[in-house]
Formats: C-alpha cells, sequence, structure tokens
C-alpha cells in the first residue's frame, strides 16, 4: 500500500497527484500510463504559471 498523497494547496497539483493512489492493486505493465498522465498534467500546470 501506497502513501497517503500530502495535498499541496493547488488543485491542479493535487488532482495530478491523485492519480497515483490509482496505482495500488494494477499490474505493473498498466503504470506507465499512469505515470504519462501524472506528468502531462504537471507539465501543464507548469507552463500555465509562464502565461
Amino acid at each position: 500500500m501506497s502513501e497517503p498523497v500530502v495535498e499541496t494547496g493547488h488543485p491542479e497539483v493535487d488532482a495530478a497527484l491523485a492519480r497515483l493512489a490509482e496505482l495500488d492493486g494494477v499490474e505493473t505493465g498498466e503504470h506507465v500510463a499512469v505515470y504519462e498522465d501524472v506528468h502531462q498534467r504537471l507539465v501543464e500546470t507548469l507552463t500555465g504559471l509562464d502565461r
């Protein structure tokens, strides 16, 4: 079981990190899609800060 995700206070970041909880009980081969989604969400959030 993974550690609980600590909220950052930034809704977009918290939503992205919450996806990591989906990894519990999922086959390792399916982890890549979740990691890629979390990465993309974080990139979009950071890019939005530059606008």
